[in-house]
């Protein structure tokens, strides 16, 4: 190569080194373009839970701290968004540690709250005795000032609360009977209600199950009261709602969906519908074939009367490479597919989309068998640009 072409030739040399101008490490060129889209530490991703972009190295440390991601909680097992699990703590989680009521008088029993009804009657009698002993304390170290009472006075009023004192223990000891009584028919009560509450929830397991297999993959779900959500939504909290379980067939695999409100404080999508779909464990797992194929039909249904409807309706396939259409190992999958954008909230006022405060959601879902089925040959479904969540 003559000299004079040397600068020419290193400005598009497929060898030469240059800097990324992300990271500022030096590559070949022809590495270049691949290291910036899928290895440089630096690149730009967005977080598939809030949509925020960061750099890829930032990432890890976001997904611990991420508002919107689904986290477990560790004492009852309930899938929640983060934002939300403080408030699951310190209000609903049955099985959260709690201290006692009487913690201030000295209990310093702690218990899951499911237990603490029961904790507070079986120790009723303890409790007593220790506001008793905190009464008796305060008495016992009443010192009287020259300007509040004079050594008459005190005397009269710690005479006083000594007789509250054994009056409120005369009680204990009646009480304390009463107690036990009441604690014997409360376990019997408890016992029976218990076993009928199982025999009515294993009813109602048995019959969602039954009623999600006669769905035959096509799903329709109604959305009562969804004025609600939409306030909620209007109002900056998080609005996540997951449908009842289906199945595509019998045999055949159970899905369920789930809708978020974008929040109007939300990056990239504030106001805007996510429709995603979840694979679920169902009855017929060991006999499918993994991960799930197929295409997916989701249309939020336009409930106009006449001829001029328009439903708001996407179709995807399937990415098997994904982790949403893996087996799942647990109840529902927590990775979703679907739209993040999949309507704006604007829209539903658009067309008769709501009506008597009920959205319809379909879902229509035919498997790769039945897409190899002769029966659907005329079938051609598109591609999507759907993303996980």
């Amino acid at each position: 190569m003559e000299l004079r072409h040397l600068e020419h030739h290193l400005a598009a040399c497929e060898f030469a080194s240059v800097e990324c101008g992300l990271c500022q490490q030096f590559f070949q060129r022809s590495q270049l373009q691949q290291h910036m889209e899928a290895e440089c530490p630096r690149r730009l991703v967005s977080c598939e839970n809030c949509l925020v972009e960061m750099s890829y190295e930032e990432r890890l440390g976001h997904e611990q701290t991420c508002p919107l991601a689904y986290v477990t909680c560790e004492y009852c097992q309930t899938d929640l968004v983060r934002k939300q699990m403080a408030d699951h703590y310190d209000m609903d989680c049955y099985k959260a540690p709690i201290p006692c009521t009487y913690t201030h008088f000295g209990c310093k029993e702690k218990m899951q709250r499911n237990d603490l009804a029961r904790h507070l009657q079986e120790f009723t009698q303890a409790h007593m005795r220790m506001m008793a002993q905190t009464l008796r304390s305060v008495s016992s170290s009443f010192t009287p000032t020259s300007h509040m009472s004079s050594p008459h006075d005190a005397s009269q009023q710690t005479q006083s609360l000594k007789e509250t004192v054994e009056q409120l223990e005369a009680r204990l000891v009646i009480q304390d009977h009463q107690i036990r009584e009441l604690i014997a028919k409360m376990q019997n009560q408890t016992s029976v209600v218990t076993e009928l509450k199982n025999t009515v929830r294993a009813l109602e397991d048995k019959f969602t199950e039954v009623e999600a297999q006669q769905y035959n993959g096509v799903f329709i779900w109604k959305i009562n009261h969804f004025s609600a959500h939409l306030r909620n939504q209007e109002e900056e909290r998080p609005v996540v709602i997951h449908s009842p379980g289906f199945y595509t067939g019998k045999p055949g695999y159970k899905l369920c969906l789930r809708m978020h409100l974008q929040l109007p404080s939300a990056p990239r999508c504030a106001n805007y519908i996510s429709l995603f779909v979840h694979t679920m464990q169902g009855e017929y797992d060991n006999l499918l074939h993994w991960p799930f194929q197929g295409t997916i039909r989701l249309s939020i249904l336009d409930q106009s009367e006449g001829s001029s409807i328009q439903d708001q309706e996407e179709i995807m396939d399937t990415k098997p490479d994904l982790l949403a259409f893996q087996r799942p190992t647990m109840a529902r999958n927590p990775k979703g597919f679907g739209y993040v954008t999949f309507m704006p909230i604007l829209a539903l006022r658009q067309r008769m989309f709501i009506k008597n405060d009920t959205l319809l959601v379909r879902c229509i879902v035919t498997t790769q068998a039945e897409l190899n089925s002769p029966r659907r040959e005329g079938f051609h479904p598109r591609n999507s640009d759907g993303s996980t969540l």
